[in-house]
This record gives C-alpha cells, structure tokens and sequence, in this order.
C-alpha cells in the first residue's frame, strides 16, 4: 500500500467510529423500547467496536508514520460525535429505568463532556490561528482512555447489571467526571498565551 492509500485506511478507521455510535444509539433505544436483549447485545457490540477504533487508529497512524492535519481534526471529530450521542443516551436508559440519582451523575457527566470539547475546540482555534500545536495533550489523551471504556461499562450496568450496588459504577464515573475536569484546566492553561493574544488584538 501507498502512504496515500495508508493515510485513506485510517482515515475511515477514524470515521467508522461516527456510524458505530449512530448504530449503537439506535440499537440500544430499540432493544430499552422492545425488550429485545439480542439487541442490547448487538448495541453493546458497536459500542465496543467504535470505542476500539479510537485506539487502533491512533496506532496505525504512528506505526505506519501516516500522521496528518486532518487526521488531527477528524479524529476530535469522531470522539465528540461519540460523546455527543452515547452520553444522552445512557442518561435516558437511566431515567427510563428510574434511576434518578444515577441520572443525575450522568447529566453531570453529560454536560462537562459537552462543555469540554466546546471549550477547547475554541481554545484550538485561537491556538491555530497563531500556529500552535493542536495535538491532543496527555489530558486529552487519558481522558479518552477513560472515557470509551467508562461508556461500555455504563451501557452494561445499565442494561443487565442494574441490581449490583450502584457505588462502582458511581466510583467509575466519578473517575470520568475527574478526568474531565483535568484536561479542562490542562487545555486552559496550555492555550493561555494564545487566549492572550486574541484578547489584546480584540482590546
């Protein structure tokens, strides 16, 4: 294979990851209204899959040294549809399974993963604009690896394991809800200078 063709393979990793979390969105919504575990299953399994696409495509793209800029966007991309659309959902399998308090970590954990990734989407774009590094950090990076994991775990709590004490799944997602706020002050405090600097040009 090309390093063109190479790049292009990876490239679809990374996006595979947007209709993986689409398909789990539908499957898991079908299988909670239907009562059809097979379903469940099948949700659980692109859940998995999308999640799993987030490593492989970062490992190709060193191994194979086919690195861009737009794998640099597309991958932030896929991770926020991810977040986007699975977060909402496991809240509404919560509520719909009356499990307010759970429902509350969640909308929680919703609403910083929301305004994470617009804060630092907007801090990257300052940081562009003045040529600076856009690469995801270790912040970024481990709270990925936190919270792809996180997610299938909750989806499993959630639709076959919902009669174990509660207190490790809130433990887990307190663990991303952390890893959350880290990278928040992780980005803020890298993209700073650049902050500056579109403050001062701007009076």
């Amino acid at each position: 294979m090309t390093k063109q063709s190479q790049r292009l393979f990876v490239l679809i990793i990374t996006f595979s990851r947007i209709p993986l979390t689409l398909m789990f969105a539908v499957l898991a919504l079908t299988a909670l209204m239907n009562g059809i575990n097979a379903l469940a299953i099948a949700g659980f399994i692109a859940l998995v899959t999308a999640a799993t696409t987030d490593v492989i495509d970062g490992y190709l793209a060193r191994r194979l040294d086919v690195c861009s800029k737009l794998g640099a966007y597309a991958d932030p991309l896929a991770d926020k549809v991810f977040y986007i659309v699975t977060w909402p959902v496991l809240l509404f399998l919560a509520v719909m399974r009356a499990q307010h308090l759970h429902g509350l970590m969640l909308l929680i954990l919703t609403v910083l993963f929301l305004a994470r990734d617009n804060w630092t989407s907007f801090l990257r774009s300052l940081a562009s604009e003045h040529g600076g590094d856009i690469r995801a950090n270790w912040s970024g990076k481990l709270r990925t690896a936190v919270s792809f994991p996180v997610a299938c775990l909750v989806y499993g709590y959630l639709q076959w394991f919902s009669s174990v004490s509660p207190t490790l799944i809130y433990t887990i997602e307190g663990v991303g809800i952390a890893t959350n706020v880290i990278s928040i002050v992780v980005y803020t405090r890298e993209y700073w200078p650049y902050l500056m600097k579109a403050r001062a040009a701007h009076g």
